[in-house]
């Protein structure tokens, strides 16, 4: 009988045990993290989708109105409205974004229309496919009810045509913490999405597209482990399929700031050192964990969590 009773008595304990963890955890009224990071000097931009977070939005929604601050202004030369024209003087936008379902839409070399993010939104959301280009994007957005505008500011036409005279083709390493805006955020069902956006190399080649509306390239989220947004030489990224790489990495166990100084460091391996150009990552892990990196020194990111926003200077690799 003595043997029994404590067997009971043991079987009891730990039920009891089990039962006031689960009440605990109860009576803590947790809240999952929310969070909010995105490339470069975007303070409003990701202020604006913490705010969201915090209120109980969705993710992707919260990524989409985030990065719009930026398309919409005009002192960023790499993003939206006053965006860098190509060779020929027409400003192009490219956009992606993904969702924590794993679906995902994405635009490509757009005229006209400043809120491609949104519109690469809706590509997911209401049509059968994946990917638009060009006038077929631009006639969806107008179908859509998007305004037609001259995205080429005078300021931007006054730089294309100070270019011109020399037409000295490079890729600029930083420029006055303004590139491709991503973002990601993880909202308070733990649910990970993310947006990519930006009007590509200053002057590049009429036509020529980037990392930043290549799901895997620019941007990839898996739910179930975490996300990452990629910043800079778009093909360097491409030719590394970087973003993915990051997810993966983190897959394997690596926490995303040792994911991003992988995927880095195997792009500088596929290169010499007199070829200067940057790259740069960053990545959120479904735990809400953060992690950044870049090739050449000056890349930063902004980070939103616990109601505060804050610029982070990323390690470098040089």
């Amino acid at each position: 009988m003595k043997r029994r009773n404590f067997i009971f008595d043991i079987f009891s304990v730990g039920i009891v045990s089990a039962m006031s963890t689960k009440l605990r955890a109860v009576n803590l009224n947790f809240t999952p993290m929310v969070r909010s990071i995105s490339t470069w000097k975007t303070t409003e931009a990701n202020q604006k989708a913490g705010q969201m977070l915090d209120k109980g939005e969705h993710a992707l929604d919260a990524a989409v109105a985030g990065v719009a601050i930026e398309e919409e202004n005009p002192k960023n030369t790499t993003v939206g409205y006053g965006g860098a024209p190509d060779r020929t003087g027409k400003v192009t936008l490219d956009a992606c974004v993904m969702n924590h379902l794993g679906d995902c839409g994405s635009v490509v070399a757009v005229e006209n229309i400043v809120n491609v993010a949104r519109l690469a939104k809706d590509v997911m959301e209401k049509t059968p496919h994946v990917m638009l280009s060009g006038k077929g994007a631009e006639e969806f957005a107008i179908s859509q009810g998007y305004k037609k505008t001259d995205l080429l500011t005078d300021q931007s036409k006054k730089e294309w045509e100070e270019w011109l005279k020399d037409q000295d083709y490079r890729p600029i390493i930083n420029i006055e913490n303004h590139d491709t805006i991503g973002m990601l955020c993880i909202d308070k069902n733990n649910n990970l999405s993310g947006a990519c956006t930006t009007s590509g190399l200053a002057y590049k080649m009429k036509g020529r597209v980037g990392d930043s509306p290549i799901i895997g390239s620019g941007l990839f989220i898996d739910n179930k482990i975490g996300g990452a947004v990629a910043t800079g030489l778009g093909e360097e990224v491409v030719k590394t399929v970087g973003s993915f790489l990051v997810v993966e990495l983190m897959r394997q166990g690596l926490s995303p700031q040792e994911a991003c100084e992988k995927a880095v460091k195997r792009i500088v391996s596929n290169n010499s050192q007199e070829n200067k150009f940057q790259v740069a990552y960053i990545a959120m892990n479904k735990k809400g964990e953060v992690g950044s990196y870049s090739i050449e020194p000056g890349f930063t990111y902004m980070d939103y969590v616990n109601g505060k926003n804050k610029e982070v200077f990323s390690k470098s690799e040089l």
